[in-house]
């Protein structure tokens, strides 16, 4: 069991956040993805609170958390705005961030836009955004296996999982991108999550909330202009984790990350996309090795 505190943000949420480790030591923040929560990081937190504080949050809109309405309160501008007010809350100017799925995606954000605040930084499959962006219009494998955010930014898509019920859709959409004899003790702590009043519609409001544009596969539309023209480069320390056996996200994902990230270091391990709870072994040695 982890020590999970309840926590007020000047953001105007409050977000249940797992705290571990002696605070005098370095701190490291870690994010979630979809559709997940802290029990991402369940097989990590052990090893890290050895010698960090770690802060393990469940972001805004997924579990007990706060679930403001709106899409517009799920734009990622705010949810890096969360982050950051975590940090401030416990008084930690830089932090070692370490981001998995839609956490990687603020992850990246929150890097490329506060540097002065993450000292060190490490991806788990998620992809930096102009790669992302680029590929759904230069990768057709990867559009195609981006179609399904198309789905969840269905409007509808909530009437269709209440008329199914959560554990179909549990069965018939995560479980395919998971190895479920790793996963089976977990499903109801999942649906008990996902089932909290307001969750579904906050964490698919993730999705709705972006700005990448994922085509169908019959459409061409207007290039953005910025794909073509020059993209800041990151300069903070980074780790990239990447499980190769990724179906949603494909190793088109790592091609010329290390134009944009002068640097970087890319361990590929044997996973699938839920890295962190698949091969949390792995996960560990990278992040040992590279120094954290």
């Amino acid at each position: 069991m982890f020590d999970l505190q309840s926590i007020a943000l000047s953001t105007g949420v409050t977000l249940d956040v797992v705290v571990a480790g002696d605070p005098a030591n370095p701190p490291i923040i870690l994010l979630h993805g979809f559709p997940e929560s802290h029990r991402t990081w369940r097989h990590i937190i052990p090893d890290l609170a050895k010698d960090h504080f770690v802060l393990a949050p469940d972001q805004r809109g997924y579990a007990r958390s706060s679930k403001p309405e709106g899409v517009a309160s799920y734009t990622p501008d705010k949810i890096v705005g969360d982050l950051l007010a975590l940090a401030d809350h416990f008084h930690i100017d830089r932090f070692t961030l370490v981001g998995h799925d839609w956490g990687g995606a603020v992850a990246w954000m929150a890097a490329l836009q506060h540097p002065n605040r993450v000292s060190r930084l490490v991806i788990i499959n998620a992809p930096h955004p102009f790669i992302f962006q680029k590929t759904m219009f230069d990768d057709p494998a990867q559009r195609e296996a981006s179609q399904y955010i198309r789905a969840f930014r269905n409007p509808d898509l909530e009437k269709h999982i209440a008329e199914i019920g959560l554990s179909s859709f549990f069965d018939g959409s995560f479980l395919r991108h998971t190895d479920f004899s790793k996963i089976a003790d977990e499903k109801p702590v999942y649906l008990e999550q996902w089932g909290q009043p307001g969750a579904m519609t906050a964490m698919l409001n993730w999705y709705r909330a972006s700005a990448i544009q994922v085509p169908a596969m019959d459409e061409e539309p207007a290039r953005p202009a910025f794909l073509d023209a020059p993209f800041p480069p990151l300069h903070v320390p980074t780790l990239v984790i990447w499980g190769l056996g990724d179906a949603a996200l494909l190793p088109s994902q790592l091609e010329g990350l290390e134009a944009l990230v002068p640097g970087v270091r890319i361990d590929k391990v044997d996973a699938g996309h839920f890295v962190p709870w698949e091969n949390p072994a792995a996960v560990i040695a990278a992040m040992r090795d590279w120094g954290a």
